[in-house]
């Protein structure tokens, strides 16, 4: 078996949370609790004839007023940045996001769009797609409410960084 460490990163309240609590353990919760500093979950995820532990590290939402922290990042396999398609601005923060992680690591980077039980306040024209999707090695539209598209994110993140073996936890 390996693990392997994911980050969630995006602005506060699209969804991170969330997310790795559908994957987790299979359950949404409506209440909304601000996540401080990092919260790691694990699950274990069976590709064939191979066991990837991923590390799910949940990490505080980012927003102009609170300092990015690029520590978080260190040692990822790859990290997700969570956008929240009924709020405009968590785009805008989450390629700001991107930007600044790309700083601390080259680690593969997926883009999921949350919230898509949601009617979306955004899409993205072809020209911003095109100026997006290649800064993103996976993109996904999920919910985290219906547990849409949350599973097949983390399976093809698995799948990812297995391929990728280098750095390995092996236990």
């Amino acid at each position: 078996m390996i693990q392997k460490k994911i980050c969630l990163l995006g602005a506060s309240s699209v969804g991170k949370t969330s997310l790795v609590k559908q994957f987790v353990e299979g359950i949404f919760d409506e209440k909304y609790l601000t996540s401080i500093g990092v919260k790691v979950d694990k699950k274990m995820v069976s590709l064939a004839d191979k066991q990837v532990q991923l590390m799910l590290w949940d990490i505080e939402g980012h927003d102009r007023y609170h300092a990015y922290q690029e520590r978080y990042l260190r040692g990822a396999a790859a990290y997700i940045i969570v956008v929240d398609q009924t709020r405009t601005s968590s785009l805008l923060e989450g390629v700001d996001i991107h930007t600044l992680a790309r700083q601390t690591t080259n680690c593969p980077a997926i883009l999921a769009i949350n919230k898509n039980d949601l009617p979306a306040a955004w899409h993205l024209d072809d020209s911003e797609y095109k100026t997006i999707a290649p800064l993103f090695e996976l993109q996904f539209s999920t919910s985290a409410k219906t547990g849409e598209q949350v599973e097949a994110m983390f399976f093809a993140i698995a799948k990812l960084v297995y391929r990728n073996k280098k750095d390995d936890i092996t236990t």
